[in-house]
Order: C-alpha cells, then structure tokens, then sequence
C-alpha cells in the first residue's frame, strides 16, 4: 500500500488562519473522496504546544520547531507580523530539513522566512500583496511575481487566502492526477482553481470595468516608474495621444486626474515602505519619486493624517487580535487524519 505523504505545517504565531485551512482543507478532502490515505499532517510552533491566529484561534500543535519529526513536505505559514518575530530557530530547523531534502514550501508571508534563510535568491517566489513592497527592497535576488503561486520543484510558496487552497489542488494533481484534484475542488464548492500565472489582485479592467487600452497602458506605466517623475505630457505622448484626451480618460473611468492617481500610487507605496522595511525616511521618499524628504512628510501627512515618523511607529493595518483565544483547534492525536 502507497505510504502517506506527509505534510509538516510550522505555524508561526499571527499567522493566517484562512491561508492554513485552506492549506489543510484539500489534504483531508483529497483522503475522503479517493478512500485512501494519501496524505496526512501534523502542525508545529515555536515552544510545541500552541499556535494563535491573527484572529485569535489557537491551534494545539504536535511538535516544536526546533525537534520536527521526518515529514515529505514542510510549510510555513506566517501572517501580518513576519518581520517583528524571531526566525532564529525555524530558520535553523528549515536549513536542517533542507539537507534531508525535504521538500520545502511557504503560504501567506511565509516566503519571507524562506528568503530570510537564503533559499529563494534567484527563484521566483510568491508572497501576498500587502508585502510586495518590502520585500522586494530587502531581498532584490528573488524573482518575485504576482502570481496567486509559484511551485518551483524544491521551494514553492504561495500569496496566501485562498491561493494555498490553489497551490494544493496543484500538488494533488501532481501527485494523484487532474480527476482527484478537480473531484477535491468540487467537494469545496471551488469552481475557479486557479493557475499559478494567476495574478493575486483584481485586474485595473476588471476592479473599475475599464476597457479603454489607453487608460490600462497608462496606469501600468505609472506603476511602473513609481520611483521616477514624469509629466502628463510625457505620458500622453509614450501612449500616441493628447494629453487632453488623457485627462479625459482619468476623469471618465476614475473620476480623479492622471497627477492625483499617480501621486495615490506613490504614496501607497511609500506606506508599504514605512511599515515593512527598515529603509531611511530619506531613502524611502527617494525610492516613491520624492526629490524632497520634506515635501514628502507634508503630501504624506495630508493623505494619511500621520507624519511618515509616526506612520513607522504604528502597526501595519490588518485584523485586529484577540484579547484571548476564542477558538481551539485540537489535534486527536500525534498526527490528524482525514476521518469520513
């Protein structure tokens, strides 16, 4: 008989609760319609007792980070908080499984960890949006994509939400054929699995319903050039029309002006700046297109109501965290199994 797959998820606190469910969910679901234990799990954490979610559930776990057991494939999965933990002993213990030739994977914020540990320089990687920011700044030699995710044969991560629940049903089809991941994935109601050349965000066509190619190539371009300045002439005339016509198109599908919709973006950036990176204020005006540190605390404090010093000072935004645990997930014994 085929020996179970086992996954080993090292669950680090404030991580995503959406992001490790549908990390599990598939497992378990991929046992129950095939009738055969073709996977089983079991979680870890820091001290081998306890995992708290970002929203506060607590999950009991089966193994310390430091004293984790054989496994075929071990995740992380992290949550807003990544850059303010201590990494010092899962890092060790993954640079360990690494030498076993585990194979190695991270969900939600989780690559970070991984590129803390030098194992993404000069892959490609997925990490969710709300990081892309800073992670690109502190780690410039990973390939990092906007995709829901990225399975790279040795480390594969995904952007977290729902886009683990993505990644699994890949890794099932992998190993067990399209049928059982496509019969897991009506068993979750999931009826729009998605590759990983998926983009995580809404499309600007799609999120405004635009359809005029002008205006995308506009904002494309803006996004592209964040850190530089450029006219609303200039821009017209890279995309072949009048800069009144441009004017037009932002004022028709945005109803705001090309100079406000462009500074909206460089400041956004400047704020995942602030709040993921350890960059200079300096630095940081510099990297959005600001040639002036004091120009930009004046836009930034008008736009968010906080100077760039104070923003740095606050936490990022995110779910609010429980006084205490208000859910309790306990595994029945060393490892859960699917049960029908």
């Amino acid at each position: 008989m085929e020996r179970p797959q086992h996954f080993l998820f090292a669950l680090v606190d404030d991580f995503t609760h959406i992001a490790f469910s549908c990390a599990v969910e598939p497992l378990r679901i991929a046992n129950l319609v095939s009738g055969q234990d073709h996977y089983r799990w079991s979680f870890a954490a820091r001290d081998g007792q306890w995992a708290t979610a970002s929203n506060g559930s607590v999950t009991q776990v089966h193994h310390r980070f430091d004293a984790l057991p054989p496994c075929d494939r071990l995740v992380v999965v992290s949550g807003t908080d990544v850059r303010r933990i201590d990494h010092t002993v899962l890092i060790a213990a993954l640079r360990r499984k690494r030498s076993e030739g585990t194979l190695i994977g991270a969900i939600c914020s989780g690559a970070y960890v991984l590129a803390r540990a030098g194992f993404l320089d000069g892959l490609q990687a997925a990490i969710h949006w709300q990081f892309h920011d800073g992670f690109a700044e502190e780690f410039p030699d990973v390939g990092l994509l906007p995709s829901v995710f990225v399975a790279h044969e040795r480390f594969v991560t995904a952007s977290g939400g729902t886009a683990a629940a993505d990644l699994m049903l890949h890794l099932i089809e992998q190993d067990h054929g399209y049928d059982l991941a496509v019969a897991v994935a009506d068993q979750m109601v999931y009826n729009a699995v998605r590759s990983s050349s998926f983009a995580q965000r809404v499309s600007v066509q799609s999120r405004n319903g635009i359809r005029n190619p002008h205006l995308v190539r506009a904002i494309d371009a803006m996004r592209s050039h964040l850190h530089e300045t450029f006219s609303r002439t200039e821009l017209a005339d890279g995309l072949g029309i009048s800069p009144r016509q441009l004017e037009r198109l932002f004022e028709r599908y945005l109803n705001t002006s090309p100079k406000k919709y462009f500074m909206d973006m460089r400041l956004e950036r400047a704020r995942h700046l602030l709040l993921q990176t350890e960059a200079s204020i300096t630095e940081i005006a510099l990297a959005c297109g600001f040639q002036n540190v004091g120009h930009f605390g004046r836009v930034y404090r008008t736009a968010f109501g906080v100077s760039p010093m104070r923003q740095r000072a606050r936490m990022p935004d995110g779910p609010a965290r429980a006084p205490q645990a208000s859910i309790t997930t306990r595994p029945s014994g060393l490892e859960q199994h699917a049960s029908t």
